[in-house]
């Protein structure tokens, strides 16, 4: 099994292409930052590259404007509009979150849907059986500098085995990498199970322990068998094989609808 990932990566447009050249030229599995960049660029990928838009820089100047909120730090106070932002509890005192006490409106705190990231996941399988998978993502709108989310961490947001099946996810990746969705889908239906159950079983199991998370996963068996599932929100994946003349397109619908 061949894995490569970056993370963290500034002015270079191609993080998957520079995925891939971890995964085939080095023996590391991830790597992250400005070094990340600067291995991207020696090994022939465009760069360094002002990846700003109008759009982009728009949504920044309105998010200052409204004092850098909302994001996604809790039990903080911040020292100006947009921080530097300190503890709001004594270093080592075990407390709850108490929105008077941290002097933040909780309603500001971030949501994850539909609108706010951007993550393709996606699984390949050739015609001598062998199953790829990638991930791509520009990371949570207005996130923390620094923050990785789940793009990047093989069994979180992509996993496939080419005796068994693939698995993508797409949602709040920093709730879905504590479970590895991907890793469990790929596992459960290395015991039996049928890729539909794997989906919702992993889903599940998210749900359990936050039922307001939104996210969602895909399964395909090694024989192209395929499904979804989903919490929080619509979800719809496509599917091309060479006996279809287009690409198809399906809805999963989940149980439980955040509004």
């Amino acid at each position: 099994m061949e894995v490569g990932a970056v993370a963290s990566m500034r002015y270079v447009s191609d993080g998957i292409k520079a995925a891939r050249l971890v995964m085939q030229h080095t023996k590391h599995t991830m790597l992250v930052g400005e070094q990340a960049s600067i291995f991207a660029i020696t090994m022939g990928l465009p760069g360094p590259t002002n990846l700003s838009s109008e759009e982009s820089i728009d949504k920044w100047t309105n998010w200052k404007k409204n004092k850098c909120q909302p994001n996604f730090r809790k039990n903080v106070l911040p020292i100006d509009d947009c921080g530097p932002y300190r503890s709001s509890t004594n270093i080592g005192e075990k407390t709850c979150s108490n929105v008077e006490r941290d002097g933040l409106d909780e309603s500001l705190s971030y949501q994850f849907d539909v609108h706010n990231h951007d993550t393709i996941s996606l699984a390949v399988i050739d015609k001598n059986g062998h199953i790829a998978v990638g991930t791509s993502t520009n990371g949570a709108t207005f996130k923390i500098p620094g923050r990785v989310g789940d793009g990047a961490i093989a069994g979180s947001s992509a996993y496939a085995d080419s005796e068994v099946g693939a698995c993508g996810a797409t949602g709040d990746g920093d709730i879905m990498m504590r479970f590895l969705p991907c890793y469990q889908v790929v596992e459960s239906m290395r015991l039996g199970m049928e890729p539909k159950l794997a989906a919702e079983d992993s889903i599940s199991r998210i749900a359990r322990k936050y039922p307001d998370f939104v996210g969602a996963v895909f399964a395909v068996d090694k024989n192209g068998v395929h499904a979804g599932a989903c919490h929080g929100w619509t979800f719809q994946y496509s599917v091309r094989t060479p006996d279809l003349d287009d690409v198809a397109v399906y809805t999963v619908t989940p149980e439980i609808l955040t509004t």
